[in-house]
């Protein structure tokens, strides 16, 4: 009598790159650190990237909720004529725990999306 092992579903998605992972870590320390208008540069990593290379729709909705949350505070910084010096100074700390908390949440869906298919051991 033989015996097969069963083999685990195929992953039908990609997992996300290094670089999506990496950027969406530097968005929440950005932030925190004060480094808010230099953050700009990861959200963008991110989107474009969760958008092109994942399939996991939860990593998209992520990081476009990831980028709405960035984009209201630094538009409203850019159009207000008597805004602060810098991003970090006029941001409401809400928008800045909001971005925060989405990027934890990129990452959670980005760590979730990549241990999905893995077989269990």
């Amino acid at each position: 009598m033989a015996t097969t092992a069963e083999s685990p579903q195929p992953h039908t998605g990609r997992h996300a790159p290094l670089p999506v992972t990496v950027a969406s870590w530097a968005v929440l320390v950005m932030v925190i650190g004060q480094f808010a208008l230099i953050a700009g540069l990861p959200v963008m990593i991110v989107l474009v990237g969760a958008h092109r290379s994942v399939r996991d729709r939860a990593v998209r909705w992520a990081t476009t909720l990831l980028a709405v949350a960035y984009a209201v505070p630094l538009v409203v910084w850019l159009a207000r004529p008597d805004g602060a010096q810098s991003l970090p100074k006029d941001m409401h700390p809400v928008f800045a725990a909001l971005i925060v908390a989405t990027s934890a949440a990129v990452i959670a869906t980005l760590h979730r999306s990549r241990t999905r298919f893995l077989p269990a051991h």
